[in-house]
């Protein structure tokens, strides 16, 4: 596999290997000029899901202002990271990318709140969840090929999707964490009926490379977010020892430096720092764990692409102090607040009057009961772009509320 430069970086025994992929659910000749995860790759980079990314909120609703990160900039971060880890540890970096690209497929408008919000109004039909949405879009909803629905992913893009926090189900098939109280989203359960995406193993290394750099941008972008919105002070942030170090070290190479260009520095550094650890780290991991194949890696009985516990609770502190003074803050309470109030009006307008919504939608309700309008309805939201969202609630109640 070639690197940079020139140089050629060898591929670890227990990467995925194109050359061996599960396959696709449906059959479909080779490329002649692309890996099965280099077409995945692209297959989502041109789909319909990826591209409304771009005006999907990730913290900030659009209007709030053109240099805040959307799904689409945060998917894109997402996805360098997972390539560099990735090629430091010996992987496939198509299938890192591939997963990294599809990981936020499922979000809805108005980012966790818009899924927060569909959520309670699915409580009573299973609920929302943006991984088994996310699954629906690439293996259903995607209607774009002439042989097949979705995107015919690989086995192990679609493994990464469902897994790349972990499991579903324990060794007794039974539902892990989250999913304990009302079980496994319904369709990541349908789903894997037909194709068994063996929900009690761990993902693939190239999975996991995802996961953790989807926390690397988030924390790091967030931060950078926060202080450019005036949400929070460089020296609020400051008291948090992994920060204030960072700082301090911008500090001394770079006396008077204008605040623009700390913020800047201070969020490369968080990164950096944070994909030079998971790189120490994961190979402590590796090692330890003695893993030689990629069914090693998913027998392994742990994520073993990760931070070290120093890291760990460096990124600890980050976390409650964005929940605190950012996701809490009043300013963006009273954006999610008018959001939240948006999703619930437009499920309730749609999941009674399904002829509300467009006529290729509309016609899917015909002789449904309950529970498929309401699913049918989540589905039509769940793909709404937040400023969509909002004219759909003005075509229906005349009235936009304030989102800025």
């Amino acid at each position: 596999m070639q690197g940079g430069r020139g140089t050629w970086v060898q591929r670890a025994p227990y990467a995925a290997d194109p050359g061996a992929s599960q396959g696709r659910l449906h059959a479909e000749a080779p490329s002649p000029t692309r890996t099965p995860f280099q077409r995945d790759r692209d297959r989502i980079v041109h789909s319909t899901a990826f591209r409304r990314l771009a005006h999907k909120t990730q913290v900030f609703v659009h209007h709030e202002g053109d240099h805040f990160r959307t799904r689409l900039t945060h998917t894109i971060e997402v996805a360098q990271i997972a390539r560099a880890l990735a090629k430091a540890l010996g992987l496939d970096e198509d299938l890192s990318e591939a997963v990294a690209l599809a990981h936020d497929l499922g979000h809805t408008p108005f980012g966790h709140t818009g899924e927060d919000a569909l959520d309670a109004c699915m409580t009573p039909f299973g609920g929302f969840d943006h991984n088994s949405h996310g699954l629906r879009l690439v293996t259903e909803l995607e209607r774009r090929y002439a042989n097949f629905d979705g995107l015919n992913l690989t086995f192990e893009t679609l493994e990464g999707l469902v897994k790349h926090n972990g499991p579903l189900l324990d060794g007794q098939g039974r539902p892990l964490a989250r999913w304990r109280a009302r079980g496994i989203p319904a369709a990541i359960a349908a789903y894997d009926k037909r194709q068994n995406l063996g929900l009690a193993a761990f993902a693939s290394l190239e999975a996991q490379t995802a996961a953790i750099a989807d926390d690397i941008a988030y924390n790091a972008h967030d931060m950078d977010d926060g202080l450019r919105a005036g949400l929070f002070r460089i020296e609020a942030i400051r008291a948090i020892p992994f920060i204030g170090e960072l700082l301090s070290e911008i500090d001394a190479l770079y006396p008077g430096l204008e605040r623009p260009r700390v913020i800047h520095e201070l969020g490369r550094r968080v990164i950096t720092r944070f994909i030079e650890d998971v790189m120490a780290e994961s190979r402590r991991r590796i090692g330890q764990a003695g893993v030689r194949t990629i069914e090693d890696v998913r027998a392994a009985g742990r994520q073993l692409v990760g931070l070290s516990p120093a890291l760990e609770s460096a990124e600890a502190d980050v976390k409650q102090f964005l929940f605190a003074n950012m996701y809490r803050h009043p300013e963006v309470k009273r954006v999610r607040e008018r959001a939240d109030f948006v999703v619930r009006r437009l499920f309730a307008a749609f999941s009674s009057d399904p002829a509300t919504m467009p006529e290729e939608w509309a016609v899917g309700a015909a002789g449904a009961g309950e529970s498929d309008r309401a699913r049918l309805a989540a589905d039509y939201i769940a793909g709404m772009t937040d400023r969509f969202a909002i004219a759909e609630h003005r075509r229906l109640f005349d009235d936009a509320p304030d989102l800025r």
